[in-house]
């Protein structure tokens, strides 16, 4: 940050804080997954309210707990998970907008619900994109992030985020579009092309049986407690992992992969949770139960277009 930069200064990171965007474009083919924000509804939001570009970066704060102080004048939202954020000790509204002083201090609680909570400020955080035109914080391949080296934010940090004289008017998500995130998940899957190698019983199973949650869980991949899928046939010659693919190993647990996953792998593919529905995973905490019901790809291709006509098109 030069001199004339200002920003937010970290004053406590808490458990796991983040800056992350849209992800990695066109790098897949290099080894390398795409990351980027695990609940993309609430990011997306964040940076709506505020009139930023889709993609701007965004802070991706987990379990909560973080405190910053404000150096300039401007305007922040903090949406996804139902955090208390007070500014200067006073409670503020979620899921709108909210203006900031010089001098502000700023302050996120743990989460009474959901794990995820996303702080963005007007204009989105100056920070130089990377690989694939990204600054995802990538903590397992040391990339991206504030200072390039993939590390979460640290205490004395500096966040440097645009001067602007150009607010946007207040906002607030209308209510039917905010989650509620104590409500049970089910999560939309599209059975994949290894289908064949599961027991119809194993189908069964998946389907009408809860999984939890494991708290081996993290951005890589969900791992899931339940009924063990019997899979038939050898292990696979390792390809190509694709975002939300569920993986199942030798002991029939099947783990759903993430946005920060390896990108091939041997284990047989039952299919894959649809984008939206791993946004509704990305708020749910360790021993959260989860449902599975099948879609088909048409019905998630259509979830997805109307996601991105209404944030990005």
């Amino acid at each position: 940050m030069t001199a004339r930069q200002q920003g937010l200064i970290v004053r406590k990171p808490g458990f796991l804080s983040l800056l992350q965007d849209a992800g990695r474009e066109r790098v897949m083919h290099l080894g390398l997954a795409t990351g980027g924000a695990m609940d993309r509804h609430a990011w997306a939001w964040g940076n709506q309210l505020l009139g930023n570009r889709y993609g701007a970066p965004a802070l991706e704060i987990t379990f909560g707990g973080s405190e910053f102080t404000c150096t300039l004048d401007t305007q922040i939202a903090v949406t996804g998970a139902a955090v208390t954020c007070t500014v200067n000790g006073e409670t503020q509204p979620l899921w709108a907008t909210i203006s900031v002083s010089r001098g502000d201090e700023i302050a996120l609680s743990a989460p009474k619900s959901g794990l995820r909570a996303y702080l963005a400020v007007r204009g989105g955080f100056l920070v130089e994109p990377g690989l694939g035109g990204s600054c995802a914080t990538f903590t397992r391949e040391k990339t991206g992030g504030l200072h390039h080296d993939g590390k979460p934010l640290q205490t004395d940090d500096i966040l440097p985020c645009p001067e602007t004289s150009d607010y946007v008017p207040n906002r607030k998500v209308p209510a039917q579009w905010i989650p509620e995130y104590t409500a049970a998940a089910t999560l939309d899957v599209v059975l994949g092309a290894q289908v064949d190698r599961f027991p119809s019983r194993a189908l069964d199973d998946f389907f009408s049986h809860a999984y939890e949650l494991s708290a081996q869980s993290d951005r890589m991949g969900a791992r899931l407690n339940g009924p063990a899928l019997a899979v038939k046939g050898e292990r696979l010659i390792s390809e190509g992992i694709s975002l939300g693919s569920i993986q199942v190993p030798a002991d029939g647990q099947p783990i759903i992969l993430l946005n920060d996953r390896q990108t091939i792998g041997g284990y047989p593919k039952l299919g894959a949770v649809t984008p939206r529905s791993l946004d509704t995973l990305a708020q749910c905490v360790p021993g959260s139960s989860l449902q599975f019901r099948p879609i088909s790809l048409h019905e998630a291709q259509k979830q997805e277009r109307t996601f991105l006509r209404f944030f990005y098109l």
